[in-house]
């Protein structure tokens, strides 16, 4: 006898749409083995009526980027009642904007790279140039705010080359956050939960480009996932602890991801959240998940159950 029907969202509009059709193409088949009643539904093209149609105990989603991660989808779930994977309307918005996810981090004492915000609509970037150079300095990290897979983002080490980067990303996204550039060690930590949460084991990134780029994440041979991380155990309490912190301060449910560098000092800086990671073959998730000895469709199954647990509006 089949399990609850599962209806997988994926693909979207995003830059992220192929990553998500990978995503949901691995969850849809670990469903399938799991015996759950389970089908999917590209989100490009589809109406609303297609998923009410379909009638789903609950949405798994696949989905990354815009429209998908950023509270957009959740809040259409809500308003129909149905049940969904991850994280709430409000946490997936603040932990896709870049802008947000900082002055939280800030406002709770976590620590997080020093950042400038500009704003096209306000900024000069030519006027905020000597600011910049001051108070955040070379080299420095410019993203879009509110893109994933490190869609936008680039790293500036020479001054004739921050206004190119600005401009470049600014095609991505309205609000540019510009953060001080941190050379060391990069590590990611997924935590799992409700109200009670469970930090898997960490993953320390190696890239074979300059960072762990949108290539490094998604083509073999470019990056490497090292569990554990090679650095000390007290320090990957630490780690751990504060991946938990964050979880909690932007509100998240079901399983996120939180990316931290480490710089020559030993002291780990908060990157930024990822409410909805990856679960293609190369993703950080699943990897973290075998080495807590927890199998892909176990994952499935757990994400899935939690995303049951939440109260959800009646229909």
């Amino acid at each position: 006898m089949l399990k609850d029907k599962i209806l997988v969202l994926m693909g979207g509009y995003s830059e992220e749409r192929e990553v998500s059709l990978r995503s949901g193409a691995a969850v849809l088949n670990a469903l399938k083995n799991l015996d759950y009643d389970a089908a999917a539904l590209d989100l490009k093209g589809t109406s609303v009526q297609a998923i009410a149609d379909y009638n789903p105990d609950l949405v798994f989603i696949a989905l990354h980027g815009k429209d998908g991660e950023d509270g957009t989808v959740q809040g259409l779930l809500e308003i129909m009642g149905i049940p969904y994977t991850g994280s709430g309307v409000a946490s997936s918005a603040i932990g896709m904007n870049k802008v947000l996810t900082k002055k939280i981090l800030m406002y709770e004492g976590i620590p997080t790279a020093a950042f400038a915000i500009l704003k096209r609509s306000l900024t000069s970037p030519e006027r905020e140039l000597q600011s910049l150079l001051k108070n955040i300095g070379l080299p420095m990290v410019i993203k879009a705010a509110t893109q994933g897979s490190s869609i936008g983002t680039f790293i500036v080490r020479q001054e004739k080359d921050v206004l190119e980067a600005i401009e470049a990303a600014f095609q991505y996204d309205s609000e540019v956050v510009v953060e001080k550039f941190i050379d060391g060690i990069e590590v990611t930590s997924t935590v799992i939960g409700n109200d009670f949460t469970q930090v898997l084991p960490l993953i320390e990134i190696t890239s074979a480009n300059e960072f762990y780029d949108y290539e490094s994440k998604y083509t073999p041979g470019k990056c490497n996932h090292i569990i554990p991380a090679r650095i000390p155990e007290e320090l990957q309490e630490k780690i751990a602890k504060l991946s938990e912190r964050v979880y909690q301060a932007i509100g998240c449910t079901g399983y996120s991801r939180v990316d931290f560098i480490i710089d020559k000092d030993g002291n780990p800086f908060v990157l930024e959240i990822n409410t909805l990671p990856g679960l293609t073959e190369m993703s950080l998730v699943p990897d973290a998940a075998r080495a807590a000895g927890i199998s892909f469709e176990e994952l499935v199954d757990k994400i899935v159950g939690l995303g049951l647990e939440k109260p959800v509006r009646q229909r």
